[in-house]
């Protein structure tokens, strides 16, 4: 498991639903499996992606993942 950590000075839901983009059924497919106004769980081909955002000056943005460490990069640089 991989852990990485950026910050943007898009929102919170902004970053929830970019996640739900790239990462979910419109995107690289995979399956939602938990979701909260802050938090999105995907999982998809033996990993999985887990997106926290957390408000503050700027928002920071937590992102856990097996298998998508490739995927999660390029979505950071999306931020």
């Amino acid at each position: 498991m991989s852990k990485y950590g950026t910050k943007t000075n898009l929102k919170t839901s902004e970053v929830i639903k970019k996640a739900i983009n790239f990462f979910g059924e419109g995107g690289l497919g995979l399956e939602i499996t938990d979701m909260d106004s802050d938090r999105v769980c995907l999982k998809g081909a033996g990993g999985f992606v887990t997106v926290i955002a957390c408000p503050n000056d700027e928002t920071e943005v937590d992102i856990e993942t097996r298998e998508w460490d490739h995927q999660v990069k390029e979505f950071m640089r999306e931020l």
